[in-house]
Parts: C-alpha cells; structure tokens; sequence
C-alpha cells in the first residue's frame, strides 16, 4: 500500500508540473489584460500537433522539434492577441466582449486543428516501451523525468525573467496601474505584447511535453486550460509563485484522490477542490495581497 501512495504522489507531481506550466502562462497574460484567455488552452493542443507534425512528419529530431514548437506556440498566441484582443482593445470593449471572443478563438482554433489533422487520436512517442525506474518505492518512466526537470527550469526562468529583468519589471507595472505605468514612458502594448509570448510559450512547452507521455486530440486544451485556471484560482489568481503551488496541490489531490474512488472522478476532484477554495479560502494560498502584489 505505501508504494501505491508513493506511485500516486509521483504521479500528482508530473500531472502538477503540467497544470503548473499552464497555470502560470495564464498568470501572466491574465495579469496584463484582465480576462480570462481561454484561448490559452488551445495554444496548449496547437504546440502539441507542431510537435507530432515536426517529429513524425518531418522527422526532426525531438529536442529541436521542441523548441521549434514553442516559438510556433509563441507566434500563435501574441497573432491571436494582435488580430482579436487587440482591436478589441483599441475599441474599449468590455471584459464580457473579450471572454467571448477568447471562447470563438478557442472553437474555431479546435475545429481547424480536427480539420486539418481528423479526430483520431495521434501519438509521438515512438519505439519499444521501456520499463521505468524504481525510485523511493514508485516507478518513473525517462520521459517523466523530462517533464518535471523542463518544466521546473521553466518556471524558474519565467519567474526570474519577471521579477529580475527590465521588461519583467514592466509586465509588473502594467499589471498594476496601467495609467501610471504609461505616463512614466512604459508601453502598455509592448507589455501585453511580452505577456502573450511568454505565456504562451509556456502553453505550448506544457502541450508538447505531455504529448511525449500521452496521445493528443483536437479536444485535449479544453481539460487542459480549466485544470490551468483552477490551480491560478486556488494559489491567489494573478500569482506566479501561487500558480506553481495550486498546479502542484491539484495534481496531488487529483492522483491521491483516485486512490479511494474510480480514476473516471479526476476531474470532478478538481472542481470540488474549486469550490471548496472559493467558498473558504477566495484569495488563494497567498493570502488577499495576491491582488496588490502578484509577481
């Protein structure tokens, strides 16, 4: 029994290092334009057939079709900003106007993609099935290794890009005051502009390194995207170092939770654990500051 629980927890910190990923990426644009981009989670499923079309159509090896993937993912998302959000905004459209586009955007993406590559379900993982390593009692695959060691370098770089560079330092005041961080000669524009590269560069890095682990579909974003936006909610919306705790405490919950009742109740595990925050605990791990001071 201790080595399930072990295999479980294991688990929960993969699953969380993805929602984590995701999480954060939402942060930083959600930071900068004030809605709820739920095209995000498409970004998420584009990044992952870039990959399968890299990789398996084009034979490119992986590490390279990695990287290749994220800048495509980055290019998605800041052209989604610039033809939408971005005339939207010269407008003053209100937030309601843009939640609904971002959901058009996220439809009309997932159509294109089920178009362009069918329903089926693809994979990229290629080769025999190795067996895993046995550590602490659990089993983990390289390929998890991978994706937890990636996806912990990238939270760190974002954080530190955020918090210790010039234009991080500019995301910051945006976020905060908009108004005042245009008088003083910051671009609001450049900063969304930024904002939407780096979140979705984070977007894509999560959907392509769990299409190294599992199969992709044209509807994988839409999970992917809720789990991204509970865990944001449930570490203090609008806070990185929150958002890689709520990815983390989902994934936990979520695989420690199957060990009592059926697998087919994840996702219903991780509403609840929505509820449960937003009824006790609304401003998220952090605390009510979250708003004031979010990076």
């Amino acid at each position: 029994m201790n080595s399930m629980i072990q295999q479980l927890m294991f688990n929960g910190i993969i699953a969380g290092s993805i929602y984590a990923l995701i999480a954060i990426g939402f942060t930083v644009i959600y930071r900068t334009v004030k809605f709820f981009h739920f095209a995000h989670g498409v970004v998420y499923t584009a990044a992952a057939y870039f990959a399968y079309t890299l990789i398996i159509s084009l034979n490119i090896n992986f590490i390279l079709s990695f990287f290749l993937s994220i800048i495509l993912a980055t290019i998605l998302g800041i052209s989604i900003d610039r033809s939408v959000y971005y005339p939207l905004r010269k407008r003053n459209a209100s937030n309601l106007i843009f939640l609904l586009a971002s959901f058009g955007i996220f439809i009309f993406l997932q159509n294109l993609i089920q178009l362009l590559y069918g329903a089926q379900i693809l994979t990229i993982r290629t080769g025999p099935v190795k067996e895993g390593n046995h550590f602490l009692g659990a089993v983990i695959t390289d390929i998890q290794i991978i994706i937890l060691v990636v996806s912990i370098i990238l939270m760190i770089l974002a954080w530190l890009f955020i918090k210790k560079t010039k234009l991080g330092k500019a995301m910051r005041a945006v976020s905060d005051d908009p108004t005042a961080a245009n008088v003083v000669g910051i671009n609001p524009e450049k900063t969304i502009l930024v904002s939407f590269a780096i979140g979705s560069a984070l977007a894509g890095a999560a959907g392509i390194l769990i299409s190294f682990e599992t199969n992709i579909e044209p509807t994988m974003g839409f999970t992917a995207v809720l789990k991204g936006i509970i865990a944001s909610i449930v570490g203090g919306i609008g806070n990185i170092p929150g958002a890689v705790l709520g990815g983390f405490f989902l994934g936990l919950a979520e695989n420690l939770g199957i060990w009592k009742i059926s697998a087919g109740w994840k996702d219903s595990i991780a509403f609840l654990i929505l509820i449960i925050f937003l009824l006790i605990r609304p401003w998220g791990f952090l605390g009510k500051k979250t708003e004031k001071d979010a990076f």
